[in-house]
């Protein structure tokens, strides 16, 4: 349903918060399955008889309909197999965290009848002379059986199932059907010839943005170039108004290219911007960038950062004047842009940039080194912590693999936005509401109150506070916030939090575990070091 009818296939399962289809801007009723449940598990599931007979009646009415959407329907094997494999992925990502059912907690279960119904998908294929190994069909068998004993939602080992089961499994499906000149890409933006959704290059950076647009196969040398000169323009003062300011001044990457204040100081060095400085190291990764999504590309939020009188208030002509009087950037632009006629404005160096900062994403930290094979990377503290990050902490089910922010499983295709009701201190006895609006200022519209994008927890130990605001000087404080429920959990007035409002119940002992998982996620800059600029 989801691969085939999309459209059709949200009615029985549509996330239990409004949602708005963007750019189109179309109003998505939460339905189906996820509804039901919410209304089940509420304080007073009675109350809503007349809304969970409603779901019912259109998941009755919806369902007498499905033989119709088989009507000429032709589907090809190769689209078959996509469909089985963005399935397995949705396992992986969102069914063993309890994405589809927060208060069931069904997601094991659920996790055994979605590979049980890939088996039975693949018989055919696995049943034909061509295959010969039998290596798909034993993973598949060892898979669910690993399911069908480990059922305690809480108690799974997530870690287990992903490196000895899931993700080997995934690769043999790959090969499964890459051996078989079967393999198409028609609706993800993932790299399929990857082994796993863990493999650093499962993700292309030229799927988020426009970087190499203006150049696109004018050559690698070119690419490379450009990278070489974004690296150079990233330290360079020049792009502010002052000639005192750079990339670097709120971006430092002695502090993982953030810059440890609660907001940045803003460019009268006596005032401070409205929001935090996230960190920049997998930004590209990503299709909504500021707090507020307010900019899709990494180019354009470039150009709008230099020009915001707050920050480094510098204007775009005087800029590219001032650049053009420097040989050095003549030649430097020349090259990064063999194709332009002009190659030194505006748009090429801001596309320089964001061509650097797509190459900002090392994927070495222990975790990473973990998932690739050295099993004594992490510590038992460390892997305790990824199951419940992955589960019962229910961190996963916003903050998903294998980058852990926004940007949503299976397809890759949409960053998400959350209502968590932030405060704007660390008080929970006292806690004082957040006057930010978030994506309500730049979209209008009342489920966007209060909506910030989830940004990702990679390197978040190293780039404290935390928070749209910078409420949160460390991160037990911040766990500590989702497991009291967010800012309705704690008694703030927040009609419109999307983050479930009940506690989550996870012990001291729990909540240290989670934050030992995310320091896990800290990236090794020194083997990178090549690629950083120098402060100057």
């Amino acid at each position: 349903m989801d691969y085939f009818f999309e459209s059709s296939g949200l009615i029985y399962n549509r996330p239990a918060k409004v949602e708005v289809d963007e750019p189109y801007m179309e109003y998505q009723e939460p339905s189906g399955f996820q509804v039901i449940e919410a209304l089940l598990f509420d304080e007073d599931p009675a109350g809503h008889r007349k809304a969970l007979l409603e779901q019912a009646e259109l998941l009755i009415s919806s369902a007498a309909d499905l033989n119709s959407l088989l009507y000429s329907f032709d589907g090809k094997d190769e689209e078959i197999l996509e469909s089985i494999r963005l399935e397995l992925l949705k396992v992986i990502t969102l069914g063993i965290t309890g994405y589809d059912a927060p208060e069931l907690k069904t997601g094991i279960s659920e996790a055994y009848q979605s590979i049980d119904i890939i088996k039975k998908v693949l018989t055919p294929y696995l049943s034909s002379a061509e295959n010969t190994d039998g290596k798909l069909s034993l993973s598949l068998s060892s898979t669910l059986a690993y399911l069908k004993v480990h059922t305690n939602f809480d108690q799974f080992d997530r870690m287990e199932f992903l490196t000895i089961y899931a993700l080997p499994l995934q690769e043999k499906l790959g090969n499964f059907i890459r051996e078989r000149g079967l393999e198409a890409n028609y609706k993800s933006i993932l790299n399929y010839k990857a082994s796993h959704i863990f493999s650093p290059d499962a993700l292309p950076a030229s799927a988020f943005n426009d970087v190499s647009a203006a150049d696109l196969g004018k050559g690698k040398h070119a690419d490379e170039m450009k990278v070489t000169l974004g690296k150079r323009l990233f330290a360079e003062k020049i792009l502010s108004g002052n000639l005192k300011r750079s990339c670097i001044s709120c971006h430092n990457p002695a502090k993982y290219f953030s810059d440890g204040l609660k907001t940045s100081l803003a460019f009268n060095e006596e005032s401070f911007v409205k929001r935090n400085a996230p960190t920049l190291l997998y930004a590209g990764f990503q299709y909504a960038q500021f707090w507020d999504g307010r900019v899709k590309t990494l180019a354009g939020q470039i150009k709008e950062v230099i020009a915001n009188p707050s920050e480094m208030n510098g204007e775009h002509k005087v800029i590219v004047a001032s650049l053009k009087k420097n040989a050095g950037y003549q030649i430097a632009f020349q090259q990064s842009f063999p194709a332009a006629a002009d190659p030194l404005n505006m748009n090429n160096l801001a596309e320089a940039l964001a061509a650097y900062l797509s190459t900002l994403s090392p994927r070495n930290s222990a975790f990473d080194r973990y998932m690739a094979g050295d099993r004594s990377a992490m510590n038992k503290q460390q892997l305790n912590g990824f199951n419940l990050f992955m589960g019962k902490g229910q961190c996963g089910s916003c903050h998903f693999a294998p980058l852990f922010n926004g940007l949503i499983p299976p397809l890759y295709k949409r960053t998400e936005f959350e209502v968590l009701g932030t405060p704007a201190n660390a008080d929970f006895d006292r806690l004082v509401p957040d006057q930010d609006a978030g994506r309500f200022g730049f979209f209008p519209i009342s489920y966007y109150q209060g909506a910030f994008k989830t940004p990702t927890v990679r390197n978040t130990a190293k780039t404290a506070p935390y928070m749209h605001n910078g409420a949160f000087e460390d991160l037990e404080k911040v766990v500590e916030f989702y497991n009291q429920g967010g800012g309705a959990g704690l008694r703030l007035e927040v009609p419109g939090q999307t983050l479930s409002a009940k506690p989550l119940n996870l012990s001291k002992k729990e909540v240290q575990e989670i934050v030992a998982f995310m320091e896990s996620l800290t990236d090794n800059l020194n083997t990178v070091s090549n690629t950083l600029p120098q402060v100057r």
